[in-house]
C-alpha cells in the first residue's frame, strides 16, 4: 500500500459513487483489508449492493494477486438504524481501526483514511468542520 494505490483505489470510489449515486463519509485502507461506508443520495437510484460489485470486480485487478474476501461484511442500515447514531459509531470505528492496529497513536495521523462526496474534491476528513459541511452537502445532493 502506498499513495499510488491510494489514488487508484480514490479514483475507483470516485466512479463508484458517480455510477450509484453514493457519498463515502468515511473509508480506511488498512493493509489488509478496507472499511467504506456508503450513504445513498438518490432512494431511487443509489444501490449499494450494486456499488459493491462493481467497485469489487473494477478494483480486484488493483490489488492482484490477493484477492477480494468471498464474503465481505456488508450491512445495509435500515431506516429505524439511521435514527440511532449507527452513521456516528461506524465513522468512528472505522477511523479508529489504525489505531486499534497499533500503525498510528491517532487516526488523524494516518494517511489511507478519507471521504468522498462526488463534486467536492476538497473535502477532507481530519477538517475539523468537516462533518457539518459533509451532511450540509450530502443534504443538498440528495434534494
Amino acid at each position: 500500500m502506498d499513495k499510488a494505490f491510494h489514488f487508484r483505489f480514490r479514483e475507483m470510489l470516485l466512479h463508484t459513487c458517480l455510477r450509484y449515486r453514493l457519498a463515502t463519509p468515511v473509508y480506511c485502507i488498512m493493509p489488509d483489508h478496507i472499511h467504506l461506508l456508503w450513504i445513498g443520495l438518490d432512494n431511487a437510484k443509489s444501490d449499494q449492493l450494486k456499488a459493491t460489485s462493481f467497485m469489487r470486480k473494477y478494483f480486484g485487478r488493483h490489488i492482484a494477486p490477493v484477492r477480494w474476501q468471498e464474503q465481505a461484511h456488508d450491512h445495509v442500515v435500515r431506516e429505524e438504524e439511521r435514527q440511532s447514531g449507527c452513521y456516528g459509531d461506524t465513522i468512528h470505528y472505522i477511523l479508529r481501526n489504525p489505531v486499534r492496529a497499533g500503525l498510528v497513536e491517532k487516526w488523524e495521523d494516518y494517511p489511507y483514511i478519507g471521504a468522498m462526496l462526488p463534486g467536492y474534491p476538497d473535502l477532507d476528513r481530519r477538517d475539523p468542520g468537516f462533518h457539518d459541511r459533509f451532511w450540509r452537502l450530502v443534504e443538498k445532493e440528495s434534494s
